[in-house]
Order: C-alpha cells, then sequence, then structure tokens
C-alpha cells in the first residue's frame, strides 16, 4: 500500500490512474446494480432462490463446458501456432489467417451451421451425400463455442511465440536436452502469461454466451440467465445468477493471478534477440498439414459453404439496407476498439510494473466489465443512464463507452503479454538521460508493444462487430448493425437473408486482420 501511496503522489500520475478510476466506476456500478437487485428478496426467498437444485445443475454443466472447450481449443491452438511460427510448414501466413478467421464467425451463427450441416436433411447430406448425426447438447456446444474461441488462444500463443528469444533453446540444447525436454522445461513456462491470458478470455466467452448453448439445448448459468431476462423477466433471480456467473469468474481471476506472480520473462541480456531457427517436420508432415487443414476446414470451410448455400437458395436482399447495416457496425466497433486498447494500456503496465495488491485488484476490477454478463451489464448502464445522465439513454456514445467497458479486457492480456517481454532497462536508460517518464515510455517502451496493442484492438474490434445483447439493449432507436440483422433473420429462420450481412462481417474481419498479422508478423526489435 506505501507504493501506491508513493505513486499516488508523483505529478505524471494521472496518465495512469485517471483511466483505471474510469473502469472501476464503469465496471462496479453493474455490479453495484446487481447486489441491489438480488437483495430486493426477503432472506428466505433469497435464500430459496441461491440453494435451489437447479442451479446445482447449472453450476456442474457450466463448469464442464468450460473444462471441454479450454481442453478442445488448447488442443487446436497451439499445436497451431507452433506449426505457423517453428516448422517449415509452407503456406504459413494462409494457415495464420485461417486461425483468426473463425473470430469474424459469431458463435450462434457457428452454432447454426453445425446443426445445419448435420443430420439427414443438413448441407452435407444435400451437397454430397455425406449423412451425418445432428450435433447438440454437450457435444455440440463444445464444439461450436471451441471453433468460435480458439483463435484468442492461438492469437496469444503465436505472438508469444514470435517474441520469446531462442537463445535459451539453443543454451538447452547445447546442454543436452531434447526437443520435448526443452518444450517442457524452457519454452512452456515462457507461454504461461499468453496462454493464461487466452484462457481467461475463452472462459469468460463460455459463461456470458447464451446463444450457442440456446440453439444446443445445453442448460448453463448464461442460458438460465437470460431466460430470466428476456421470457420471465424475474430480474431478482437473474441477478443471482449472475452474482453466482461473476463468483465463478473471482476464482478463475485469482488463479490466473498465482500462476503470474512474480513471472518476469524480458531478456536481461545485451544485443539483439537471435532469428528464429525452424524445425524441419520430417515424418509429420503428412499428419501437421491434415491438422491445419482439418481445421480451417471445420472453422471456416464448411462455414463459409453454409452461408454461401443459404445465399443462393433465396433472392438477393437490398445493398443500402447492407450498406447501412455495415456502417453501423463500423461507427461503434471501430471507437471501442481504440477506447478499450487506451483504457486497457494503462492497466496492464501498472500491472506489470509496479505488482502490489492494490495494482492487481485495481488490474482485476477491469475483467468483471468483461465477465458480467452482457444482457445484464447492458440492463445494469440503462439503470444507471436513466438515474444519472438521461441525455445519454439511447445514444451511440452510451454504446461505445458499454462497449469499450465490456470488452476492453480482450485488450489487456495481449498488451501485458508485450510488457513481460519488453525490458524495463530502457525505460530507466532514457529517464537517466533527462527524459519524462511520459516521453521515456512513449519512445522506449510504447513501440515494443505495437504487437500487443494491434491484438488487443482486433480482439475488440472483432467481439465488438459480432456483439447482441448489449446493442439491443443500448443502441439508438433504428441502428441495426451486421450481427442484429444476422441474428435476426438466423432466428426467424431466414437463413438466405442473414448470408449477405453474415459474408461481410467475415469479410471486413478477414481484411483487419490480415493488416494485423502483416504486423504482428514481423520481428520485435529490442
Amino acid at each position: 500500500m506505501t507504493r501506491v501511496l508513493a505513486y499516488l503522489r508523483r505529478p505524471w500520475s494521472w496518465y495512469v490512474l485517471a483511466p483505471i478510476l474510469l473502469v472501476g466506476v464503469g465496471v462496479i456500478v453493474p455490479v453495484i446494480y446487481l447486489v441491489l437487485r438480488a437483495f430486493e428478496a426477503d432472506a428466505n426467498t433469497l435464500g430459496d432462490l441461491v440453494f435451489r437444485t437447479r442451479n446445482l445443475h447449472l453450476f456442474v454443466n457450466t463448469l464442464l463446458l468450460a473444462a471441454g472447450v479450454l481442453a478442445l481449443g488448447s488442443a487446436i491452438a497451439f499445436p497451431m501456432a507452433w506449426l505457423t511460427t517453428r516448422t517449415h510448414t509452407r503456406f504459413r501466413r494462409v494457415f495464420t489467417l485461417f486461425g483468426v478467421l473463425p473470430l469474424a464467425i459469431p458463435g450462434y451463427i457457428m452454432a447454426y451451421v453445425l446443426l445445419a450441416t448435420t443430420g439427414s436433411y443438413g448441407t452435407l447430406a444435400r451437397l454430397f451425400g455425406i449423412e451425418i448425426p445432428r450435433i447438440g447438447g454437450y457435444a455440440g456446444a463444445v464444439l461450436a463455442l471451441t471453433l468460435a474461441t480458439f483463435p484468442y488462444l492461438f492469437l496469444n500463443l503465436r505472438t508469444a511465440l514470435l517474441g520469446l528469444d531462442p537463445a535459451l533453446e539453443e543454451t538447452a540444447r547445447s546442454l543436452g536436452s531434447g526437443t520435448r525436454r526443452v518444450l517442457l522445461r524452457v519454452i512452456a513456462p515462457q507461454l504461461r502469461p499468453a496462454f493464461s491470458a487466452g484462457a481467461l478470455l475463452v472462459g469468460l466467452h463460455v459463461l456470458g454466451d447464451f446463444g450457442v448453448v440456446s440453439l444446443m439445448r445445453f442448460e448453463t448459468f448464461s442460458y438460465a440467465l437470460y431466460l430470466q431476462y428476456a421470457a420471465s423477466y424475474d430480474r431478482v433471480y437473474a441477478a443471482c445468477l449472475a452474482l453466482m456467473l461473476l463468483a465463478l469468474t473471482g476464482i478463475a481471476l485469482l488463479l490466473e493471478a498465482r500462476l503470474l506472480r512474480g513471472l518476469l520473462l524480458h531478456r536481461t541480456g545485451s544485443g539483439p534477440p537471435r532469428r528464429i531457427r525452424r524445425t524441419s517436420l520430417g515424418a509429420w508432415k503428412g499428419p501437421a498439414y491434415l491438422f491445419l487443414l482439418g481445421t480451417a476446414t471445420l472453422s471456416v470451410g464448411i462455414p463459409a459453404t453454409t452461408v454461401a448455400y443459404w445465399m443462393f437458395r433465396t433472392e438477393p436482399g437490398s445493398l443500402a439496407d447492407l450498406a447501412q447495416a455495415l456502417w453501423a457496425s463500423l461507427s461503434a466497433s471501430a471507437p471501442a476498439a481504440l477506447l478499450a486498447t487506451a483504457l486497457a494500456l494503462p492497466i496492464a503496465y501498472l500491472g506489470v510494473r509496479s505488482p502490489s495488491r492494490p495494482v492487481r485488484a485495481l488490474e482485476r476490477v477491469a475483467w468483471f466489465g468483461y465477465a458480467t454478463p452482457p444482457l445484464a451489464f447492458a440492463l445494469a448502464l440503462i439503470f444507471f443512464s436513466l438515474r444519472s445522465i438521461p441525455w445519454a439513454y439511447q445514444t451511440l456514445g452510451l454504446l461505445i463507452v458499454a462497449y469499450g467497458l465490456h470488452f476492453m479486457a480482450e485488450a489487456v492480456g495481449p498488451i501485458r503479454s508485450a510488457l513481460y517481454q519488453a525490458p524495463p532497462s530502457m525505460e530507466e536508460a532514457a529517464r537517466t538521460l533527462g527524459r519524462s517518464p511520459l516521453r521515456a515510455f512513449l519512445e522506449a517502451t510504447f513501440p515494443l508493444l505495437r504487437r500487443g496493442l494491434l491484438v488487443g484492438v482486433a480482439f475488440v474490434f472483432l467481439s465488438a462487430m459480432k456483439e447482441l445483447p448489449i446493442t439491443f439493449l443500448l443502441s439508438p432507436i433504428g441502428f441495426q448493425t451486421l450481427a442484429v440483422n444476422v441474428w435476426g433473420h438466423t432466428n426467424e429462420a431466414l437463413f438466405g437473408a442473414a448470408a449477405p450481412y453474415a459474408l461481410t462481417i467475415m469479410l471486413i474481419s478477414s481484411l483487419f486482420v490480415g493488416l494485423l498479422l502483416m504486423q504482428s508478423g514481423r520481428p520485435m526489435r529490442s
């Protein structure tokens, strides 16, 4: 605490503390709203709501779903990241793009694609004569959410692998360590920040998703929460469910914090880092290409084919409506991505450069905005805006702020991973040369964070493009984004009408991600 108080007395500390205070207020208000809603019931009623037998069923289902998605996502993301960064695999940029493109496909679209392509009347049966039993329930939810979220792990792991110094691996090999031992003892520990950041994003996404689990008919906390808000209007029980979700999130945050405690991964030697030495696949070349092609087909090929199938079965819609939806999505998502990244930077900086219990508590506050279910988060902001700033209700500005606060955690992980690899000695050297703290950071450290900043912007932009509950409740009247049109038409089984909007999301996202990969593929200089 003494370190924090000393930090507060510095004249330049407001650069870092002002955004953190803004985030704290914006994130804590929804939590306060949920607590107030829950305690509207008397003690007996509240006890009955919390200790229902159904809640135990929802709890087990939620944990099983999160564990299944993390396990399957890791089995896809790490081999894909390794093959595209450390081996002589051909078409590495193409496979990297296929590893990121699933972020452009909303989870509920991925779930419907799986349902629409399987079964006796599915797309595979009609086009190719391949009949696969209909996928649903737990298996369907795990597969749909994995295909939609594994890029969070892939991009974090890929960024970390590109930033590692190969000198440590070469030293271990010179001491007689084999490839497997180097992987387990040298490389894996250095990937902990990237893996924990990606795993936390995946876990929180699973906790907050209701589209996939509802289509797959698999009950979780988030699905039950959606039903309470949208169907029965039982706000007290919904608030209890949301607080249970936040309790699960709090446990995940504590575990992640313990994994990263005292971790330092930046280089201490002088000179530039060595170039990465790629390895030959040898006899594993065939299985490796089969794995990459299979992943690309499942996560991108089948969804694209299915969307095209829907489009050609119906008459084309209005281009004016499509252009209007595109502009609405860009006008909200792009500013939100920049705002979220700007707010995430000081939080990540304090967490890495000045670690302490109060600082870690401030850092964890940011995750609660992401952990709060989107529907409850949006309703909380409505409650706050109508009573405090009624002029902001249903404005584009409030929607952008909501996006920024809710998705800001997605930008913290990549920036923090980059900060772990940026040596603080360069910033200290700049200060000894007379640079102010802010100028020293901008000149010495900020250029090294470019890769992490770009990944953070990409994460938030793509998530905001697909967001539904927050958009429904907070957007201005008549504000129809691409995601709203896709979900609306899909919900009414108008899959051909939804296809142009879905393809536009995929195209815009792929172009944006392509620019990101061009930058992130360049080696980091220190």
